[in-house]
């Protein structure tokens, strides 16, 4: 038959897999009815540098200051990312146990096809992998936008007199510089990659204490009233805290993508423990650094104007030159931040290819014969790598016309996201709230995909503790959700636009248009393999 995976069949991957010494996650994974096609290079340490260099927590709340500023200020940038973390903390342990469960490239939408009732899962889970794949290609173009435009501000730090001359041009040409380079990355080597991220593990521990030390030992400092009472509503909100809840989409940002370790899920050793532990672990890590980072630099923030007036996108920078008192210090410690932004746009690019490759094998997406294939010589689905890169820079087309405009990728990202892990999450909820899920054994039936036995993964939460996670991030991902979509400003012109809204309303339409009139007649949730 063209699709299935019998009972007999599974048996015999199972046994041919035990006599020919495969590994055990190969096993695993054809329980979940795929065969184990991509190589697994990633263990737990550079898994670990994947996720936490995605992540990038401390870099990325230094870029996202300026939203932080002008609703909060920054007091509301302090707790607002105690919130976020929290927040993140309960979502990613929701995460860890659905990986667990079923450790696939696919995430989400797997996920949801498992858990939601049979009248719906395969409309459920088609529109959960194409949130899934706007959120994460939105990240991949927000990424390599920040980089791009952070070397424009670092010409800007060493070279004033650029201002005169600046061109939102400048930044896109340098945007499809940084997706070229992480596409050769991507696909030069099977292996390349782990060892990338392994490396850029240590300067992200190393430029951490390279940037805050000068900013604590050289800097003159505020008053612990500048940092943690002090309000800013520059959008002119009802309240303070409508405006609170506006700026904290900054400190959001800086901590998405996080799990990207989930999409290389078929390319981990021993995926159900070493994913969990590395979400987890990355997460404990950027949140403690990034936190000591976010206070250091508020109290060395010292005139906010001057700051925005040197350099309006990345003020970060400017505070680093009055900091430390010097172009040449400041261009270092500001150039570290560029690299990290760069190292997680090329490991946002390889998660993004995976999410295309898994959905193309499941025929989600227009082209999935293309898409499906993998390379020969690299074990890599390269054509899934491209795809995300020719779209990254038709995005990057918008920040010619309007740099302001392109914001509203970055607020794609973050519904595209937090909406795909809103349905795998409440799902799960009612799945463990209705006792549908049994103890995991180790036998050859097929769990945890369609027409399998739901069973937990080796990591999850236990009893009433689980239910109240499930249920807190539930509520947490809506509400960032809602909050995404809002413009920067009570007074909205087309200028301060949030145009996520009309970006993520058009993918969803096409996504449903696609689903009405051919995906539904190939699309019928995860493929359950052959075994020959």
């Amino acid at each position: 038959m063209d699709i299935g995976l019998e009972e007999h069949g599974l048996q015999t991957v199972l046994k041919q897999g035990l006599s020919d010494s495969t590994s055990r996650d190969d096993i695993a994974l054809a329980r979940l009815g795929k065969k184990a096609v991509l190589k697994r290079n990633f263990g737990f340490m550079t898994i670990l540098g994947f996720s936490c260099t995605v992540l990038i927590t401390w870099e990325g709340s230094l870029t996202t200051f300026l939203s932080g500023l002008q609703n909060g200020g920054p007091s509301g940038i302090l707790y607002g990312f105690l919130v976020v973390w929290v927040g993140t903390l309960s979502v990613f342990t929701t995460l860890s146990e659905l990986v667990s469960m079923a450790p696939t490239s696919g995430g989400q939408y797997h996920w949801v096809s498992m858990l939601a009732p049979a009248s719906s899962r395969r409309f459920l889970g088609y529109l959960t992998g194409w949130l899934a794949i706007t959120g994460w290609q939105a990240l991949v173009a927000s990424g390599a936008f920040v980089s791009g435009t952070m070397i424009q501000g670092l010409v800007l730090l060493t070279h004033p007199e650029y201002a005169a001359v600046m061109k939102n041009w400048h930044g896109t040409l340098l945007f499809w510089a940084v997706v070229v380079v992480s596409y050769g990355i991507n696909t030069a080597v099977g292996s390349l990659l782990a060892k990338f991220e392994g490396l850029v593990l240590v300067l992200h521990i190393l430029g951490f204490f390279a940037v805050i030390l000068p900013l604590t030992l050289l800097s003159p400092h505020g008053s612990a009233k500048d940092v943690f009472d002090t309000w800013v509503n520059s959008g002119l909100w009802q309240t303070q805290g409508l405006s609170f809840s506006i700026g904290i989409i900054g400190n959001v940002f800086a901590f998405l993508g996080g799990d990207g370790a989930i999409h290389m899920s078929e390319e981990i050793r021993n995926a159900a423990v070493v994913v969990p532990r590395s979400l987890m672990t990355g997460l404990a890590v950027n949140g403690t650094l990034g936190f000591a980072m976010m206070v250091a630099t508020l109290y060395s923030l010292g005139n906010i104007d001057v700051a925005l007036a040197e350099n309006p996108q990345y003020p970060f920078m400017s505070v680093f030159h009055h900091a430390v008192g010097s172009t040449a210090g400041a261009t270092v410690m500001s150039s570290l931040v560029v690299i990290m932004s760069f190292s997680a746009t090329t490991g946002c690019l390889a998660s993004t290819s995976r999410i295309y490759w898994a959905f193309a094998r499941d025929r989600g997406v227009p082209g999935w014969e293309v898409l499906k294939k993998i390379s020969p010589r690299t074990s890599i689905p390269d054509n899934a790598v491209l795809v995300t890169v020719v779209i990254a820079i038709i995005l990057s087309l918008v920040n010619i016309g309007d740099s302001v405009a392109f914001n509203g990728v970055i607020s794609m990202s973050i519904a595209g996201l937090f909406g795909s892990y809103l349905i795998a999450a409440a799902l799960l909820l009612w799945r463990r709230v209705m006792g549908a899920i049994s103890v995991r054994h180790d036998d050859d039936t097929l769990t945890n995909t369609i027409g399998g036995n739901l069973t937990w993964g080796p990591w999850r939460v236990h009893g009433a503790l689980g239910i109240a996670n499930n249920a807190f991030s539930c509520a947490y991902l809506f509400y960032i959700f809602i909050f995404s979509f809002w413009p920067p400003a009570r007074d909205v012109t087309p200028q301060n636009f949030n145009w996520a809204v009309l970006g993520f309303g058009t993918v969803v339409s096409f996504s449903m248009l696609y689903y009405v009139a051919w995906a539904r007649k190939t699309y019928t949730g995860p493929v359950i393999e052959s075994s020959h």
